[in-house]
């Protein structure tokens, strides 16, 4: 058994993962929700609702303000993963682990609903992953070691449905599977699936999840995402909801791991928290027992990254105004299917940033007991319970769906008489559930219905599977397992095709979006024209820039006569030689004692201001002032001559104080004026006879260094700089000149 490790210095070697899978088993099964943090404290804040921290991971941009902390709120959260290639998929997992996502959900092919048995080998998918044995393994294994390495469990996750779902069950038992989506109606409604053998194999299903400790999530969300108007469909969503977690409970499944997957119906411009707030209220009133998934509104997304970002954090704070055990963070992916790395951590730390946020809302605030909150609850709720008295009266769920009563786009108990239609004797698997035989026996474990074992070992009629010494639950040994089928479509070709972009000694490089070394590359542009034209002269720009297949994947017109902004993705053609990369050197940085002492010994006055028409101050006084860790710190004499400050008020300040140096400031960079500013200052400074008595020192966040200097700076400092920056260089060209003869002046 191979004894690979993860090095947090390292890339994961997906080629070490993959080898002995044939004897690799899971540490453990069961789905594990977060415990709460015995100390609520975290760096100089206290908070109310924080779960245990992590071991390593990768806090939000802001962190470094308040000391690097890393707070994780109590919800579980989802990322969803989806790209069609397993062995980069778990590069992306481990990704997401550190960003706080602890639920990774693998969305399968949609294809595999009707398979008609498990399917083994790695063919690509499209639109998803083929769960595989193998996947599955592999993406556990990855996740085995993940979880190690941040310090809490991963659950790991996918769907027990179509009509090998018995058979997908099993194996994900097997293999160490934390929870699922297992809805018989799911199968019934969007599947086309018979639905007695929909309900048939859900019951062996749901036997098998029991036994395992999976966490189950229902499918109900998918009316919402299915219907002409979303909102018009919470009554049924209620009613999807009470049959499956009734249906789960009444298996086996305990209820703390049964789990509804809400989704708040509506979405901005609609006043939708307004609407979406007592749907959420009505759920958690009727169905206290179970756990909520608080999925976001892709109904109504696009494919604007803002627009789903809005939308995820207005759905999360209908989450934190109710609750959720589980936040989804289904991403930008959904509105422009492109399912790349850099969404998935975007709505992770979507996600954490903003339960984070509103951490403790609920001291401060409560919903109102009267009002349109407890009507429009209410309301729903006698709605909902009027559909269920609806479905008894025609005769159960079977009938019901036959008359089309779900998804049908009117309010209950309006019908607009277009829902979905499916026929008892109809669908997938129509005719193939037979009546057991009197004296039927299964010798395993989690076998749903009656099974005569005591014919041959009434001892074994509490474990079945003793007969044989343990099925594969017991004895993983057992297990079959398969490993390729497909010689030219595996994952062994794939990765032999990108091998030269792994290994701890790889030195090349190329843009990745998705796969390794897929090239993808996305650029943001803007025309003063229409969308047509804009679309079509930014596909043309991406060709004219050496991409290749470019695409629009957004489109968005800021107003309809002056011009469109377009998103376009394309491919690279070349790669990058790490070893001929020019790396920007750190910043050289002195100690404050040096820097002090330097000081003490030759007094240094500066003068300083936001140069042109620049109204900016702030980052100009975090590099002075005492009070940011400024250079008034070092004891450095600062003369602030504030913003607007023309640039021949600048100079004759520096004359008339007998400065040492110019500190100018420069943000607006239309037609490059902080260039051409800088440059102004060293021409003035060259006339009035002075420029080689006083150091230049610009910066501003759209300063380049290498530019600032081409322009006549002593130097330039961009974004990230410190006081500590700017000093440091104010000492060392000084002991420079000094040591050249050129100082003191």
């Amino acid at each position: 058994m191979s004894d690979y490790r993860l090095n947090p210095e390292e890339r994961i070697d997906v080629e070490a993962v993959l080898q002995d899978l044939e004897r690799y088993h899971p540490r453990r099964r069961s789905w594990v929700w977060r415990a709460k943090a015995e100390d609520q404290k975290a760096g100089p804040f206290q908070y109310r609702e924080l779960s245990q921290p992590m071991k390593d991971s990768v806090g939000l941009m802001t962190a470094h303000y308040f000391d690097n902390i890393d707070p994780q709120p109590m919800p579980t959260i989802t990322t969803e993963i989806a790209s069609g290639r397993f062995e980069d998929d778990i590069r992306r997992m481990r990704m997401a682990a550190h960003h706080g996502a602890d639920h990774i959900m693998v969305i399968r092919t949609a294809g595999q609903s009707h398979f008609d048995g498990l399917i083994e080998g790695t063919p690509q998918g499209i639109g998803g992953v083929p769960i595989t044995r193998k996947q599955v393994r592999a993406q556990r294994k990855a996740l085995d070691m993940i979880e190690v390495e941040v310090g809490r469990p991963i659950n790991y996750h996918s769907y027990v449905s179509g009509v090998a779902g018995p058979d997908v069950a099993v194996m994900f038992a097997e293999e160490g599977v934390n929870g699922c989506h297992q809805d018989p109606q799911y199968n019934v409604i969007y599947r086309n699936i018979n639905m007695i053998r929909s309900f048939v194999d859900a019951c062996e299903s749901k036997k098998v999840i029991a036994w395992a400790g999976m966490a189950q999530i229902d499918g109900a969300h998918n009316a919402n995402a299915t219907a002409r108007e979303a909102w018009k469909v919470m009554p049924e969503l209620m009613v999807q909801h009470a049959i499956n977690a009734a249906f789960s409970a009444s298996v086996g499944i305990d209820k703390k791991q049964i789990c509804l997957s809400t989704v708040p119906p509506t979405a901005t411009p609609a006043p939708c928290v307004f609407m979406d707030l007592p749907y959420a209220v009505a759920l958690r009133d009727l169905f206290t027992e179970y756990r909520m998934r608080a999925q976001m509104n892709t109904k109504y997304v696009e494919s604007s990254t803002r627009d789903a970002t809005v939308t995820h954090v207005l759905n999360m704070l209908i989450s934190k105004l109710t609750s959720a055990d589980i936040q989804s963070t289904i991403t930008p992916d959904e509105g422009r299917n492109v399912p790349w790395h850099i969404y998935n951590i975007e709505a992770c730390d979507t996600a954490k940033q903003t339960l984070l946020g509103l951490d403790g809302l609920m001291d401060m605030v409560e919903l109102k007991q009267d009002g349109p909150l407890r009507e429009g609850a209410r309301e729903l709720k006698e709605r909902a319970v009027l559909f269920f008295e609806e479905i008894l009266e025609a005769g159960g769920y079977f009938n019901a769906v036959q008359q089309g009563f779900f998804v049908d786009s009117g309010l209950y108990p309006e019908r607009n008489n277009d829902g979905i239609v499916r026929e008892i004797s109809g669908g997938v698997g129509a005719g193939t559930v037979f009546e057991r035989a009197k004296d039927y026996m299964a010798p395993v474990t989690a076998h749903y219905g009656y099974n005569n074992v005591a014919q041959y070992d009434e001892k074994a009629v509490a474990d079945p599977a003793s007969l044989i010494g343990g099925c594969t639950f017991e004895d993983p040994e057992k297990i079959v397992y398969i490993d390729e089928l497909d010689e030219e479509d595996n994952v062994n070709v794939r990765m032999e095709e990108t091998a030269k972009y792994r290994g701890s000694d790889c030195h090349t490089l190329k843009p990745e979006m998705e796969w390794l070394a897929d090239g993808i590359v996305m650029v943001n542009l803007f025309f003063p024209t229409s969308k047509k034209i804009a679309e079509a002269a930014a596909v043309e720009t991406g060709r004219r820039m050496g991409l290749q297949e470019v695409e629009v994947i957004s489109r968005e017109i800021l107003q309809e006569a002056e011009g469109t902004r377009v998103e376009i993705k394309g491919k690279v053609n070349f790669d990058l030689d790490m070893n001929q990369l020019e790396i920007p050197k750190e910043p050289d940085v002195m100690t404050d004692d040096e820097i002090r002492e330097d000081i003490q010994r030759k007094p240094m006055t500066v003068v300083c201001g936001t140069v042109g028409n620049d109204e900016h101050s702030v980052g100009l006084r975090e590099i002075i002032d005492i009070k940011h860790g400024g250079i008034e710190k070092y004891g450095i004499k600062v003369h602030y001559l504030g913003t607007s400050v023309p640039v021949e008020k600048l100079v004759n300040a520096a004359v008339e104080l007998d400065a040492d140096a110019i500190l100018a400031s420069t943000i607006i960079s239309h037609d490059d004026i902080h260039y051409k500013n800088i440059a102004s200052i060293d021409r003035l400074a060259k006339e009035m006879g002075v420029r080689d008595k006083l150091m230049l020192l610009v910066g501003g966040t759209q300063v380049t260094p290498e530019i600032a200097v081409q322009m006549g700076a002593d130097a330039g400092f961009g974004r990230g700089t410190k006081g500590v920056h700017n000093a440091t260089f104010l000492v060392k060209r000084r002991r420079e000149m000094e040591a050249a003869g050129k100082w003191p002046r």
